[in-house]
């Protein structure tokens, strides 16, 4: 098998504080999720040199919340205008990384640039209402209205899995309302956020404005949600870890987008080739790392074995192998860790009743495209999140016992449902308890500008750029006595 991540060589990353590279004492280094290969050496910050990028982020919250509108979406589209320049080298930085299939890598740069294009836009459109007053008696003679002020310093803390796109979440909006940023990129992910960091850097943002700090998140994570300058704290990863940071940041604001295991719905009288083409993309596109991946599916009685056996086929037909060819669909797991975990869990649906219909092992270290029919609900693939390209599928004899089903999880982030019938579609849009129903397509569905959160174990708050900035804003109210 040829490795074209081979070629690269291994380059010395430092911090970014106060718009300059900070050497640390530590470097840790950085392999190839797929090749295993040494790809850079990373630097690792101390709590002393985290509390250094807060003071930069404090020192510069006044110049960004300063800077009128059109200036801070200037600095944006200049952003979006050289990632658009530089987006083969970008989708090569995603893909070396995280093994991320270069196919999925460049589509995640071009979100990436949708993200930052959209921020650039809302930067303009931040606004507050006015207040009719007179429509209580103590208020008649006064006028009112509201503003929307920046918070001030955001940490964010940032997954492996869109290492540039959900960077872009989090920073876009922070900058279009002018707040300043304390980055902590995932410890296997931290060149994309680096680049962008140098990218910003080009685009005109103020020295302190964004500050990127790579290390460990014992470290790094724990010194931004204590430090009583952050005003708010945005997180995107695991449920424990999410709940930890809840627990520890009192009284700021936190938007947490935690863990899933995503349910898809497919009704009777469904043409199944017309959906098993989306149902491949949201199993496994990106080996199943994606927050609102594809892991269960529920399918009528009517149409489950035609459906099951045309997945199965379809699953068996994707390429394996270096995340940088292209026409690789599905490579390594971020770690090998990982990797057994999922294996452990495969092995677990083996050992109960269910049945490994395709996958369940690995090819070259790469773990196969996996489907597992009639599972248990308490099996690990079923009621966790696998985080890895496993789905199960189960047969249901209606839309009510599907949805049942669906809502028996501790998480609820999305869910999908693909049905002809009106009736059916606004039911579930009722009874799922999810913070998004998307009905006739995979729960995978994702624009960049739409609310995205969930509820339960899935978090608090939501993304989606004019959705952040609302988060990243404090309303003040203004009233004028004209008497």
């Amino acid at each position: 098998m040829s490795k074209i991540v081979n070629q690269v060589k291994s380059t010395k990353q430092f911090l970014m504080i106060n718009g300059e590279r900070v050497e640390t004492s530590k470097y840790a280094p950085l392999y190839s999720p797929y090749s295993g290969e040494e790809i850079a050496q990373v630097a690792m910050a101390d709590k002393g040199l985290t509390k250094q990028a807060i003071d930069a982020a404090y020192n510069a919250r006044g110049v960004i919340a300063k800077m009128p509108a059109y200036k801070r979406a200037e600095i944006l589209e200049n952003v979006v205008a050289i990632l658009k320049e530089k987006s083969a080298e970008a989708a090569e930085i995603i893909s070396r990384e995280s093994a991320k299939p270069i196919m999925f890598a460049k589509a995640e740069v071009e979100r990436t640039i949708e993200t930052y294009k959209f921020s650039a836009e809302e930067a303009k459109r931040i606004h507050g209402e006015m207040i009719p007053f007179d429509a209580a008696a103590g208020g008649v003679g006064r006028i009112g209205y509201t503003l929307r002020e920046p918070i001030g310093v955001i940490g964010a803390i940032t997954p492996f899995n869109f290492p540039m796109n959900l960077v872009a979440h989090k920073v876009g909006p922070a900058i279009a309302a002018g707040n300043t940023i304390v980055l902590k990129p995932a410890s296997q992910t931290p060149l994309s956020a680096l680049f962008i960091a140098e990218i910003f850097e080009e685009a005109g943002l103020p020295a302190g404005v964004l500050n990127v700090v790579t290390g460990p998140g014992g470290t790094v994570g724990e010194a931004i949600v204590e430090d009583n300058r952050i005003s708010m704290v945005t997180f995107t990863g695991s449920p424990s870890v999410g709940i930890g940071i809840r627990n520890k940041a009192e009284l700021k604001k936190t938007t947490l987008e935690l863990g899933s295991n995503s349910a898809l719905i497919i009704d009777k009288e469904i043409d199944i080739d017309q959906i098993i083409d989306r149902c491949i993309m949201g199993a496994f596109s990106n080996q199943g790392q994606v927050c609102i991946s594809l892991q269960r599916v529920y399918v009528h009685e009517d149409v489950y074995e035609e459906f099951v056996t045309k997945f199965k086929e379809n699953a068996k037909k994707l390429k394996i192998g270096d995340p940088l060819d292209p026409g690789t669909y599905v490579s390594a797991l971020i770690s090998k860790g990982e990797t057994e975990r999922v294996l452990n869990w495969i092995e677990e649906a083996k050992d109960s009743k269910a049945t490994i219909q395709a996958g369940g092992k690995l090819q070259d270290g790469i773990l196969e495209p996996t489907i597992i029919t009639d599972a248990g609900r308490s099996l690990k693939v079923s009621c966790q999140e696998a985080f890895a390209p496993v789905v199960i599928v189960n047969k249901v004899s209606s839309v009510k016992e599907a949805i049942k089903q669906v809502n028996d999880s501790r998480f609820g982030l999305q869910a999908g449902i693909y049905t002809n019938n009106v009736k059916n579609a606004l039911y579930a849009s009722r009874e799922l308890h999810v913070g998004g129903v998307i009905i006739n397509d995979v729960p995978t569905y994702r624009v960049d500008q739409m609310p995205y959160g969930g509820v339960k174990e899935s978090g608090t708050g939501r993304e989606g750029i004019k959705y952040a900035v609302e988060e990243m804003t404090e309303m003040k109210l203004v009233v004028w006595n004209q008497s």
